[in-house]
């Protein structure tokens, strides 16, 4: 009976230090997915911040200025991508409404964003774009990968549509959870001018036409859950100014707008709660299962082992039971 239990048991055991790498290393990869259909919702805030009058094209100081940033997963075009590519996506239509004090717009760019649902690798596809204009991504955007590591990474700026470096600054701690910080600078870039301007009547092409140009500087600053890949908290120095043409007569330049972009309070405390909540999930996949199903299978092959040894020891002679003596036959 000991026998059979131990072998029992040493088959569980080799069955479940077997599952520990292949729960880590197989099934991770192909479970750990963004959803397709997710849904987010950002608001950050300039306070106070420089502002353009297009009235009198004179850059004024404002009480605050207020970006509304949304990612919405577009199901349909995934699927369709999914067929053209044979791959698992994400496609996220999304949008950046900057708000003046008075809440009218000052500027809004949409974005597709393509990207592998796993890895957040780039995915090329018709419909890719910034404000219209198609682009061709790459490095990531908006989120880390799963497991972010400790180095730099490259990151794609919607304004340049262009990617650069974004530097690993080392490891913070953010409202009591480990993140890591990353920082990426742009330097004044000319960029395009909105597809879509605050006044009435002005088009890019009007402006281009009269020679004035738009140009573009930032420092993006991100704290990122390394569980998750997603940013908790993030902030810009962001500045922009009109140059030269008729606009600005004798080369001269205006701030369009400038300001310490940062994410408002009650948004930094809903995207902890979210991001703590899919951090068991991963870990469950990546540390607690891997681990722990290790660890049984130590422990089963211990008792295994021990209920053989127990099976193969000489059993003891029964002390009440009397030695038998050898006996001499025979007789006189």
């Amino acid at each position: 009976m000991r026998r059979t239990a131990s072998l029992v048991l040493l088959g569980l055991a080799a069955f479940f230090t077997a599952l520990s790498p292949l729960m880590r290393w197989y099934a991770f990869p192909r479970l750990a997915k963004i959803p397709p259909s997710q849904y987010q919702a950002m608001v950050l805030e300039a306070r106070p911040a420089t502002l353009l009058d297009y009235g009198t094209m004179k850059a004024r100081q404002v009480p605050e200025v207020t970006i509304v940033q949304t990612l919405k997963g577009n199901v349909a075009e995934a699927h369709r991508v999914e067929q053209a590519t044979g791959r698992d996506v994400v496609v996220w239509d999304a949008l950046s409404f900057v708000a003046g004090p008075d809440g009218k717009m000052v500027s809004e760019i949409p974005e597709r964003y393509v990207f592998d649902a796993h890895s957040q690798e780039p995915v090329h596809a018709a419909g890719e774009m910034v404000d219209g204009d198609p682009v061709r991504r790459s490095g990531i955007e908006y989120k880390w990968p799963f497991l972010t590591e400790k180095r730099d990474y490259a990151y794609f700026d919607a304004q340049t549509r262009t990617s650069a470096p974004i530097h690993y600054k080392g490891t913070r701690t953010f409202h009591g959870l480990e993140v890591y910080y990353f920082e990426q600078t742009i330097p004044w870039t000319k960029v395009p001018l909105p597809k879509k301007m605050p006044v009435k009547g002005i088009t890019p092409e009007a402006v281009q036409k009269m020679g004035t140009t738009r140009w573009y500087s930032t420092t993006r600053m991100f704290w990122v859950d390394p569980v998750t890949g997603a940013p908790v908290n993030g902030e810009e120095l962001h500045k922009e100014e009109l140059r030269g043409g008729q606009l600005l007569p004798g080369g001269g330049k205006v701030t369009a707008f400038a300001g310490h972009v940062k994410m408002r309070a009650d948004y930094v405390d809903s995207t902890l709660a979210l991001v703590k909540s899919q951090r068991t999930l991963v870990l469950l996949l990546t540390s607690y299962l891997p681990w722990g199903f290790l660890a049984l299978g130590a422990l089963l092959l211990a008792v295994s082992l021990h209920l053989e040894a127990r099976g193969r020891r000489p059993h003891s002679e029964d002390p009440a039971q009397p030695a038998v003596e050898g006996v001499v036959s025979g007789g006189p």
